[in-house]
């Protein structure tokens, strides 16, 4: 049985190569914490956790017609903690998949909504410019993936996936130890019909012989060829 994370899935349909060097051969660049970012998450969780303990909608909700509130379970915070999260485990195919979510919401229907919180500086914040970016197709997988693990759990899950943004202030005249976001709620429809085949790829690159290809695009790889030339060239004039 093969455990992937929703990041691990991530980084195989990235760079293969990176990604069975990290998750098979333990070979990786140390992770830099966005500790702003997290603490961003944990301000939007601890705000939403008010409303859920009230079984009331966040004004969030209700200033753009959603009829949902946060959703109400035992295993929320198991499902919100990264050393825990929410898996789904497929044993005929030898595979568990899930990962940590941000939030969820529930309809008057019982269907669940999934959420994502995400943190950005823009000068000029354009949705549709970053979901054209390689991080915004991302986040468009992420929500995905995460419906796919619902739904795979047995929840009745949304189509619809929202991601709350927060796009800090940069330009005011005070600080006041004190950060200013404007807000963006991003509405996404949710395609979860590849997931499963990424899953099963990612576990077949693990289960190999042999190093995947690297993705053309990738940057450590690129770096890292770039480094060998370089360094074999100044060897050959020594």
């Amino acid at each position: 049985m093969i455990k992937l994370s929703r990041f691990a899935v991530e980084e195989s349909i990235r760079c293969p190569r990176c990604f069975v060097l990290a998750y098979k051969h333990k070979i990786r660049l140390p992770m830099i914490p966005f500790t702003l970012n997290l603490a961003l998450d944990e301000l939007v969780k601890n705000e939403f956790d008010y409303y859920r303990a009230e079984a009331k909608p966040h004004p969030i909700l209700l200033e753009n017609n959603i009829d949902a509130i946060p959703f109400s379970h035992s295993n929320m915070d198991a499902w919100r903690d990264n050393f825990r999260g929410a898996y789904f485990t497929n044993q005929q195919k030898g595979f568990t998949f899930g990962g940590a979510i941000d939030d969820i919401w529930e309809k008057p229907d019982s269907q669940i909504i999934i959420t994502d919180t995400k943190g950005t500086a823009k000068e000029n914040f354009n949705w549709d410019q970053i979901a054209q970016t390689p991080w915004g197709k991302a986040y468009q997988r992420q929500l995905e993936m995460y419906q796919w693990t619902f739904r795979n759990l047995g929840y009745d899950v949304a189509q619809e996936g929202y991601l709350l943004y927060y796009n800090a202030r940069k330009k005011e005249k005070m600080f006041n130890q004190k950060m200013e976001f404007d807000f963006h709620l991003i509405r996404l429809e949710g395609d979860d019909t590849w997931v499963e085949d990424a899953i099963l790829r990612a576990k077949s690159y693990l289960e190999q012989k042999d190093l995947p290809e690297a993705s053309c695009d990738c940057e450590k790889c690129n770096y890292l060829k770039q480094r060998w030339i370089l360094s074999n060239r100044e060897a050959a004039l020594i």
